[in-house]
């Protein structure tokens, strides 16, 4: 009885460790394929730098910067005689038209910024796939209400539906990204993930989990969803771009509840009738401006990077 049970169980970490030498091994080959392409690494590179603004931030208040000056809310640095101040050594970007750190300021909101794209991203993966491969597996009239509702949202554009909802709501950084990632569950993404469900449904694998006793469930969520996977990253990456954007439009439009983002910088900006004085105030819009270019395309970059990994055809290009 006990040779048994410790056979199931070296059995056992057998099996685990075949998996995970594969998972090493696919990993270490998507790597290299990553790596060939350099606008990949350049897209990485952008967003490990605003990551690296996250964590600095907070050290930087409880070490090096004062935070009655620094901090990016309601700090006010009595030593400046006039505000907005143009950057200095004492202010590396300048000072906000209320006396707030601009650097800080920017750093504060590239956190925001993260949640909002990590928690969109992943609403949206998990609804456009479960969505895409329910459609594909079912059909019939649950595919036709699936698919006529993603029509709906697909001829509405989805700006236009976040500035109703917003000025319906008071939305906060979480609720615009469960908005975000709602809307862009039911968007064109789930029409692709259908095809390829489709396609992964008629597997040999899939017929013969469903002789074997498999029902729908499991054949949803052990065979479908895990192979629909790589494309669905895939689109989560666009997702980031799409929802870094429009919260950057909403704060803009003063239509978010939110302390501190990119957008708010800039409608303080405008509010405070500085937007249109780029020539001698482009401190308080270039840092903001730039900072949500290059992250939205840090993430579009790295997205067409993994394409090539998703897409054996674009590698043979």
């Amino acid at each position: 009885m006990t040779n048994s049970s410790s056979n199931r169980s070296n059995g056992g970490s057998s099996v685990w460790q075949a998996r995970w030498a594969l998972f090493r091994k696919s990993a270490a080959a998507n790597w290299a394929l990553f790596a060939e392409n350099p606008v990949g690494l350049i897209g990485l590179g952008i967003i490990l730098f605003f990551l690296l603004l996250v964590i600095l931030h907070p050290i930087l208040l409880n070490t090096v910067w004062d935070p009655n000056v620094y901090n990016p809310i309601n700090g006010f640095d009595p030593q400046s005689p006039v505000n907005p101040a143009p950057p200095s050594a004492r202010h590396l970007l300048g000072t906000a038209p209320q006396g707030q750190d601009i650097l800080s300021q920017l750093m504060f909101s590239a956190r925001n910024e993260f949640i909002l794209a990590v928690l969109a991203a992943t609403v949206t993966v998990t609804m456009t796939t479960t969505l895409g491969a329910i459609a594909a597996y079912y059909g019939g009239v649950i595919d036709n209400v699936i698919m006529r509702i993603v029509d709906l949202v697909i001829m509405v554009p989805a700006l236009s539906i976040l500035i109703v909802v917003s000025g319906l709501f008071e939305l906060s950084i979480v609720q615009l990204a469960l908005v975000i990632g709602l809307i862009s569950a039911f968007g064109a993404s789930t029409v692709v993930i259908k095809s390829q469900a489709l396609s992964i449904k008629v597997k040999p694998y899939i017929e013969a989990a469903r002789v074997a006793g498999g029902g729908d469930f499991h054949i949803i969520f052990r065979h479908l969803l895990p192979n629909l996977m790589p494309i669905a990253l895939l689109y989560m990456m666009f997702s980031v771009t799409g929802a870094i954007f429009s919260e950057a439009v909403l704060a803009f439009l003063g239509l978010l509840e939110v302390d501190m983002s990119w957008g708010i910088m800039l409608n303080t900006t405008r509010n405070l009738g500085f937007i249109l004085d780029f020539s001698n105030r482009w401190y308080l819009i270039f840092p903001a401006g730039l900072s949500i270019t290059l992250l939205s395309s840090a993430f579009y970059l790295v997205g067409r990077a993994l394409d090539e990994i998703v897409n054996p055809r674009l590698r043979q290009r």
